[in-house]
């Protein structure tokens, strides 16, 4: 690695306040080779435990997350400025991972026995490979780190986390947690770096697997640099979700579910509700009761229990999504609601929902990560399925209509994204795969895909036994 000449830090910021929280000191290039070399003796003796006794320490992880709750809820809104009962939610579903986890993972990684025709027999093993490298983002941050760790660690491996700066005491904090645990020292290391340290890191001969989730800029480069070095990885890289009001929704359940869709974790989710689709028998109907509720939202302290609408997380995000609006307005869209940088401290954004919403406009063709909507009105519903396939994105999706079982066909044959909801909106379950298709990436999370996303699937075979 380059040597590094002097020293730096990161600072974090209040998004709420706009005041500064902490600052910590990026590591030196030596600390870097360090924590590599005691993640790969760690991992030479994890790889030799029983699934079962990993398991315990998984287990105990989620017990540890529950005790830690409050401090890790309240420093969750404190870095990124999500709802604080939804950090509160955030901590359950990390606990919820470990168990699902602990529990089914000797299922999942049991070797496999098979006949050979030679006559022998055949062993299939899921064999840990070493350290695994993750990338991940702000916007949920206990999540998005639980989300690979916890599998990584049942099926042997060690890891090593770079987490957004804008969340490091997030990730510290996850650090003493799993300590606190019992985890063996050196299986989860924390990583304050720059880029280019980072860059090394996937490079380095003893780091094994990178995942990623980020922006389809960020897939690129990562997923670049891990082909490169021929290196297996996951990306999970955000989307432009649509979300169908087909002839014969529900239309109050479509714009209960919708606004929730949108503004949970103030609307900055890579799978969140954003492009509402709405044949013309319904669009305008759908129309006006959605704007209606998305005007009425209460924004303001994410701690204070009444608000629905908290700060984005940072300034520049506000600066760019205000743009993606101004720019989609130039181009033909019309603001029905919100659109405005209001005055005073922090970094909010209103709800805000744009209507003509057309291809070439940011708000159709791009992500707008925060809590703006975008308004399509289709022909029918087979132009409503095809609206929302045109896009370069394929994370998730939702279909409202009172025909389930329409729904569902559509859903298993036309959707073109890797998780669709019917009549509702979700997030993350721990028994179902989380991942995308297209440029959302690949590779799966979750419901046990992801204990095998970095493990050797090896073959043994045995003559004459």
């Amino acid at each position: 690695m380059a040597t590094k000449t002097k020293e730096h830090t990161i600072t974090t910021t209040n998004p709420t306040s706009g005041k500064t929280l902490s600052s910590y000191t990026y590591m030196s290039d030596e600390q870097v080779e360090q924590t590599i070399q005691h993640a790969q003796k760690a991992f030479l003796d994890w790889k030799t435990r029983s699934v079962e006794d990993r398991g315990k320490i998984i287990t105990a992880i989620g017990e540890e997350l529950q005790n830690y709750k409050s401090e890790l809820a309240e420093l969750m809104t404190d870095e990124m400025g999500k709802l604080l009962k939804q950090s509160n939610q955030e901590v359950d579903l990390c606990t919820a991972i470990c168990n699902f986890t602990a529990k089914n993972a000797p299922e999942a990684l049991k070797n496999e026995e098979r006949e050979l025709s030679s006559g022998g027999r055949g062993i299939i093993t899921y064999s840990p490979i070493g350290i695994i490298y993750g990338i991940q983002p702000w916007n949920y941050p206990a999540y998005q780190v639980i989300r690979y760790t916890i599998a990584n660690l049942m099926a042997g491996n060690s890891v090593l986390l770079k987490h957004a700066s804008n969340v490091t005491g997030t990730a510290k904090l996850l650090q003493s947690i799993f300590d606190t645990a019992g985890l063996p020292s050196g299986l989860f290391s924390v990583m304050v770096i720059d880029h280019e340290q980072s860059n090394e890191i996937i490079n380095h001969e003893l780091v094994r697997g990178v995942t990623l989730t980020g922006s389809p800029g960020a897939g690129e480069k990562i997923g670049e640099k891990a082909g490169a070095a021929i290196k297996k990885s996951v990306l999970e890289l955000g989307s432009n979700d649509a979300y169908l009001i087909l002839d014969d929704a529900d239309i109050e359940l479509a714009v209960e579910k919708s606004v929730k869709g949108r503004i949970y974790n103030n609307g900055e989710t890579c799978i969140a509700a954003k492009r509402f689709i709405a044949t013309t028998a319904v669009y305008d109907d759908f129309k006006e009761n959605f704007v209606n509720a998305m005007k009425n939202l209460k924004m303001g302290n994410p701690k204070v229990s009444e608000t629905e609408l908290g700060p984005m997380a940072r300034e520049d995000l506000r600066e760019k999504i205000h743009e993606q609006v101004q720019k989609s307005i130039e181009k033909g869209a019309k603001l029905l609601c919100g659109g405005e940088i209001p005055e005073g401290d922090g970094f909010f954004y209103p709800a805000t929902v744009l209507d003509q919403v057309t291809k070439g406009q940011p708000a159709y063709d791009d992500e707008l990560f925060g809590p703006v909507a975008s308004l399509i009105k289709a022909k029918d519903n087979e132009d409503a399925m095809r609206i929302a396939n045109d896009s370069r994105f394929g994370l998730g999706g939702g279909i409202f209509s009172k025909d389930v079982k329409k729904a569902t066909e559509l859903a298993e044959k036309h959707f073109d994204t890797g998780m669709v909801f019917i009549n509702t909106f979700g997030l993350a379950e721990p028994n179902m795969p989380f991942g995308g298709v297209k440029n959302s990436g690949y590779g799966r999370e979750h419901g046990g895909f992801g204990l095998k996303e970095f493990v050797n699937v090896k073959s043994i075979m045995i003559s004459g036994d």
